[in-house]
């Protein structure tokens, strides 16, 4: 076997798991108020246990649901009506050969602030959370609160989990004890000592051990650096680990804080860093404990992985965004097809679906969020020869379902390769992910059996002859060019050619439009070592929806100092640079040596609309129904084609 050290199971306490991949805690927001997992959730929860992870953490499981609620979504381990939907889950993660872990939280400082009537809170010390009071936890409620802890770990104990998670870091309620910053309590629950800091953690680790036998696994997720000004570091998070560790059966050491927006992406790994990134916090927590260590954070590699393990910088690697892209990664990395492993975009999409939306879904996998859908899914009644015109991201997932439901699909794309306009991002370093899916997509439609049809542009005479009952347009769209003087010049360029060809773009560039495309090109072009500056006409940034990725985009603008101007119109170019006029009509130029308009696109409505009547069946998707994001593109191409033949 290639990932010997991986595969090697591991035995925790009483349990054995049969391998070092674990999936790290994820939530399943699509529930009541009254934080009740549905149905659904254990579908979801069952996929990861089927794709052959050791363990199967549910996340964001709230022990006091009065005081310690950050969503109104968390599951609530008070409630006894929650039994049925735990149990269901445990039921379904444990049959697939898993150990089922709970996540243990409590919000602290930061609870029911999101709720649609905020409530109290309460947290280390007396503190103004943007004018809603935060209350210092007295001797009593401390005692109380750590009472709720050990009755949640009886209840879920009940509920069949095999193993808890202890959430002790991310800015929760432990974490803020832990903190020097937060925790300036004069009492032995706070102040400078690590070990008044740590009282917390350590009392809870004992009362929940106390409830849940000798023989039962504990983990316990920490920061191993806080990773911000005012946080702790790594010195701090081995001196925790090494006062809890004769506690806990597994150290988590994740990184960074929630509540911290420069670091929300190194605790959710954003594209801009390495993989692996917070390896290193783990390796330097093992150095100096005797429990095993898990490290989280940027894997998706099982070669990453497996030196991880091999030489001891951890003992479990635990993965979350990884086994929502493709929960089957264990078992591809066991049986030899690690070249079929769908790897994490780290684009963060699924973030801000699940907070925009109360539901996640994944840029790259169509099936994610919907596994109950497909557990039941019934297959077609009627095999049909479908037609695909275009052989972008929709185009290519489009024609993929259809050939693995069973139908005879030909795929015609106007280009030389498949992979659509995206492929003038592929050379990007933080777009290393995205150019590997388009290049796996691409053989897997190949190794589907569908009809690739390269170099072909489809006119509504080549449809008719071609004699499809179904055609699917996902033609996608062209560049906007806006109606600006001077947008003809040699020193304009779009977004696309930017991309394609960026050593033709001078050492001052100015990009017009702040959406997703010119912020990201705008970091592409300042890591090539140009002066940049972006002009956007609104008075804000368009994310597309992806607040969460904003926010590593913002760190990446701070880095390569990008100038970005909000409420500025352009009004004129010439070979000098950019004339523009602000809000307040004022006049401003912004010398560049070159022009990039990254202002949106044109859908090819026309083009498309053109094969409406050149078969039975006829479905338009992708950008040349709306341009979006690859999220939408896969989902509806997948739901799309998955309808044919009913």
């Amino acid at each position: 076997m290639k990932y010997k050290n991986l595969f090697e199971p591991i035995k925790l306490r009483g349990m054995l798991f049969r391998n070092r991949i674990f999936a790290a805690p994820t939530g399943f927001q699509d529930m009541g108020k009254e934080g009740i997992l549905p149905p659904e959730a254990a579908c979801y929860y069952e996929r990861k246990a089927m794709g052959g992870a050791a363990s199967v953490t549910v996340g964001e499981c709230v022990v006091d649901s009065k005081f310690g609620k950050g969503s109104v979504y968390h599951i609530c381990l008070d409630n006894p009506f929650s039994l049925h939907g735990l149990a269901r889950t445990t039921d379904a993660i444990t049959r697939q050969g898993a150990v089922a872990s709970a996540e243990l939280q409590h919000a602290g400082m930061y609870a029911n602030r999101s709720l649609p009537v905020p409530g109290v809170a309460y947290g280390p010390v007396d503190y103004d959370d943007n004018g809603r009071q935060v209350r210092a936890m007295t001797e009593e409620f401390i005692e109380y609160t750590i009472g709720m802890y050990a009755k949640a770990a009886r209840f879920a104990k009940q509920c069949g989990f095999g193993m808890l998670t202890i959430h002790g870091g991310h800015g929760w309620l432990i974490s803020q004890f832990l903190s020097p910053t937060l925790n300036t309590r004069k009492d032995k629950w706070g102040g400078a000592p690590i070990e008044n800091r740590a009282r917390l953690a350590v009392a809870i680790c004992k009362a929940v051990r106390k409830e849940v036998g000798p023989n039962f696994p504990l983990e316990i997720r920490i920061s191993g650096s806080e990773c911000y000004d005012g946080g702790y570091d790594i010195d701090e998070g081995i001196a925790f680990a090494k006062q809890i560790e004769d506690y806990v059966d597994l150290i988590h050491v994740s990184a960074g804080s929630h509540e911290v927006e420069e670091v929300f992406t190194v605790t959710h790994p954003s594209v801009f860093l390495e993989d692996g990134c917070n390896v290193k916090y783990a390796a330097a927590i093992k150095k100096h404990v005797r429990t095993p260590v898990a490290t989280v954070g940027a894997l998706g590699d099982p070669e990453l992985m497996e030196e991880i393990i091999a030489s001891g910088q951890a003992d479990v690697v635990e993965i979350a965004r990884g086994l929502i892209a493709d929960p089957d990664l264990p078992l591809k990395a066991r049986t030899g097809r690690e070249q079929e492993i769908r790897k994490c975009l780290r684009c963060l999409a699924c973030f801000s679906t699940l907070i925009n939306r109360g539901q996640f879904y994944c840029a790259i996998n169509p099936e994610s969020g919907r596994e109950r859908d497909m557990k039941f899914e019934i297959p077609p009644a009627q095999k049909k020869k479908v037609l695909v015109v275009g052989g972008g991201i929709a185009g290519m997932q489009a024609a993929l379902t259809c050939a693995q439901r069973g139908h005879e699909v030909i795929l015609c794309e106007k280009n030389n390769r498949l992979g659509g306009t995206l492929l003038c991002e592929e050379k990007v370093p933080f777009k290393k992910r995205l150019g590997e899916y388009l290049i796996q997509q691409a053989k897997a439609v190949e190794e589907a059996g569908v009809d690739i049809r390269l170099n072909t542009i489809v006119t509504p005479e080549y449809a008719m002859t071609v004699g499809a009952d179904v055609i699917i347009a996902a033609l996608g769209a062209r560049p906007l060019k806006p109606s600006i003087p001077g947008i003809e010049d040699k020193n304009v360029l779009s977004a696309e050619k930017a991309y394609r060809e960026p050593g033709i773009v001078g050492s001052r560039a100015v990009i017009l439009g702040a959406g997703l495309v010119g912020m990201e090109l705008g970091i592409y072009l300042a890591m090539l070592g140009r002066k940049v500056t972006i002009v956007e006409m609104m008075d804000e940034v368009n994310d597309g929806g992806n607040f969460q990725h904003l926010k590593a985009l913002k760190v990446e603008f701070k880095r390569y100092q990008i100038d970005l101007h909000l409420s500025t119109k352009a009004v004129e170019i010439n070979e000098k640079g950019v004339k523009c006029i602000s809000s307040s009509d004022r006049e401003i130029f912004f010398d560049a040596d070159t022009v990039i308009y990254a202002v949106g696109q044109e859908p090819l409505r026309e083009e498309a609309s053109s094969l409406r009547f050149c078969a039975a069946e006829f479905y338009q998707i992708g950008d040349c129904v709306i341009p979006k994001d690859i999220m939408s593109a896969t989902s509806t191409a997948h739901t799309i084609a998955r309808n044919i033949g009913r």
